[in-house]
């Protein structure tokens, strides 16, 4: 029972979530509600990993929440639940793809897409940056605030952005020092 629910939890957002895997955050964040597979902090966690490992960021926390729920089986589940309304989605276009190409509705609908798709990707990073950057504490607001990992970010918003020498360097390199950074933190009690 549980695998039939994994798929159809992903299928549901596979289907849509349109935009890519941080759409999928949204779908994510209510099915951890729902579901009790996994806590908020739990999802975040989740995007840090599968944002640092190969592959596309829905298919792999799918996989991850399905290994965790239930095994390979359940991983098998939920990354299949989430693939296949594209898979039906594409073949069909496929099928009447020069039909699709000139057809001003469908061209319409994808023009109001993209901005629902960017909305839902922003509410998600939002998402994150508050979970990230701030613990509700009853000691005040600026209690709460993470300042390690506020440092962290604008330190490398600055380096990736701005400082032309290290502007063009990989994102995995970034995602490594900032790994090996924060086990240096732990280490240090930080």
């Amino acid at each position: 029972m549980i695998l039939l629910q994994l798929y159809w939890e992903f299928f549901k957002t596979g289907l849509f979530a349109v935009g890519g895997g941080l759409a999928t955050l949204p779908f994510l964040s209510q099915m951890a509600d729902k579901t009790g597979w996994f806590t908020q902090g739990q999802l975040m966690d989740m995007v840090a990993v599968s944002e640092s490992t190969p592959g596309p960021l829905g298919i792999n926390m799918a996989t991850y929440v399905g290994f965790s729920t239930s095994g390979v089986p359940g991983a098998l589940a939920a990354t299949l639940g989430l693939i296949t309304p594209s898979i039906i989605i594409i073949l069909i276009i496929a099928s009447f793809l020069k039909a699709f190409r000139s057809n001003r509705y469908v061209d319409s609908a994808f023009r109001c897409l993209r901005p629902a798709s960017t909305g839902l990707i922003a509410a998600s990073g939002l998402s994150v940056a508050v979970i990230t950057f701030y613990t509700a504490v009853p000691a005040g607001i600026l209690a709460g605030v993470q300042w390690k990992a506020v440092l962290l970010a604008v330190l490398l918003l600055v380096v990736t952005r701005v400082i032309p020498q290290t502007k063009k360097l990989h994102p995995v390199i970034w995602i490594a020092l900032s790994a090996l950074l924060g086990i240096v933190f732990s280490f240090a009690g930080a």
